[in-house]
């Protein structure tokens, strides 16, 4: 009887959020959906995890979106990389986990990037929350946090012991619909501040120095753990694309792009594996956002959230040379980043894209024909990739590795790779 009584919710769940597209009206329906789960003694579904109707706040729904970013090696699966280069992407007023000068660097296979954690309520309402990053640390946040751990002295942590752990919380959040808008801003360029462009509700912070408003909560970090998906270039130069995890992945685009050409093929669901023939460079860049941000909505997120995290990547996703993008199982997001709000919202939606770059055949020519030329232009289009990117070519058999070591210890290559470490 029970049983039956979730499926029926659920089915309600789903047809309000697609019928209801202005964010007023979903979190409405949301809530009267919410007090008769209550009535019923049931258990409420959102689109990613099951909620017990007792905890909810039936007036506040949550959004959140982030980025897994990896490097497929000679094998297909995420290989170890410094992912952590530091915070100058960020605003001044992004704060920091302290103890992180990383000795060495911090090695790690994933780069978690700009989660941002959305909230939508009519009313003015306080929530607690808490994030954990399984095999990984929790570097930057904002607003400030009340507890981030681990603490002390980080220099020598290893992201490979499984029981590395990093957490952080904040005690109180309050969402303020009617609340200012007026958020901190530097001079810096950056991509962080797209991710405001929502019509999500303002919240904000108290700390000892004052108040601390903003559009979302924002974190990210670094992590060790094996993403769900493996990417490995065919003999013949197509890519195998294989399934890890027990849970379906919605949805996978193939991206290509050198110089100005593009070119990107979608597909999915995927269970089991496929083969993805190169895209022919023939596309256009806006088609490729367009597309994506379908697929994001697809997944459950608002148009204008689905916008902004397309809007937050554009120099970073769109940029030289070929990678995979696939939506992240919300069953794996939840085993890796456990998310607690307290009470919790009527809806909670986690949409996550998983991002690997591929080293094809075309850029490693590109990459050996630049260093051999000194191209610094081209090199540099590679960006924080370069580096990963060479030691995986090294790593593909001795010859390649003295063929790189050659044209990398060149006097006039080495300090354009150099830079760039």
């Amino acid at each position: 009887m029970r049983l039956t009584r979730c499926c029926r919710i659920s089915a309600i769940l789903e047809y309000g959020t697609s019928r209801f597209k202005n964010p007023s009206l979903r979190v409405l329906f949301l809530g009267l959906l919410a007090s008769a789960a209550c009535t019923a003694g049931v258990f409420a579904f959102s689109h990613s995890q099951l909620v017990h109707a007792g905890s909810v706040d039936a007036d506040v729904t949550a959004h959140e979106w982030g980025t897994f970013t990896s490097i497929a090696g000679k094998q297909g699966r995420a290989v170890e990389w410094l992912p952590q280069d530091g915070s100058a992407d960020l605003p001044e007023f992004v704060e920091h986990l302290k103890g992180s000068d990383f000795k060495g660097g911090l090695r790690g296979t994933v780069r978690m990037e700009t989660p941002v954690l959305y909230f939508y309520s009519p009313r003015a309402t306080t929530v607690s929350v808490q994030v954990s990053l399984s095999k990984g640390l929790i570097t930057e946040w904002y607003p400030h946090v009340s507890q981030a751990r681990p603490g002390g002295n980080l220099r020598n942590v290893s992201l490979a012991n499984a029981h590395t752990e990093g957490r952080i919380s904040w005690n109180a959040v309050r969402l303020e619909p009617v609340g200012s808008e007026d958020f901190p801003r530097d001079s810096a360029d950056t991509h962080y501040y797209a991710a405001r462009e929502t019509s999500a509700t303002p919240l904000l912070v108290n700390t000892a120095s004052g108040e601390q408003h903003e559009k979302f909560l924002f974190y990210r970090g670094v992590a060790a753990f094996p993403v769900p998906v493996s990417a490995s270039v065919t003999s013949g130069g197509d890519l195998l694309v294989s399934n890890l995890g027990d849970a379906e992945i919605p949805g996978l685009i193939l991206f290509e792009r050198r110089g100005e050409r593009v070119g990107y093929r979608v597909t999915g669901p995927l269970g089991d594996a496929t083969t993805l023939a190169t895209p022919g460079l023939t596309g256009r860049v806006e088609a490729m956002r367009s597309d994506l941000e379908q697929m994001l909505v697809s997944q459950g997120l608002y148009r204008d959230e689905a916008h902004a995290m397309v809007e937050t990547w554009r120099d970073s996703w769109f940029g030289e040379g070929s990678r995979l993008f696939y939506i992240v199982p919300t069953s794996f997001v939840n085993s890796i980043l456990p998310l607690t709000i307290d009470p919790a919202p009527a809806q909670t939606v986690r949409v996550f894209v998983g991002r690997i770059e591929v080293v094809s055949p075309t850029t490693e020519r590109e990459i050996e024909t630049a260093l051999a030329a000194h191209d610094e232009a081209t090199l540099g289009k590679f960006g924080r990739f370069l580096n990963p990117i060479l030691q995986a070519m090294m790593d593909k058999s001795p010859k390649e590795a003295r063929k790189i070591q050659q044209l990398f210890t060149a006097p006039s290559a080495a300090p354009v790779v150099a830079q760039r470490r």
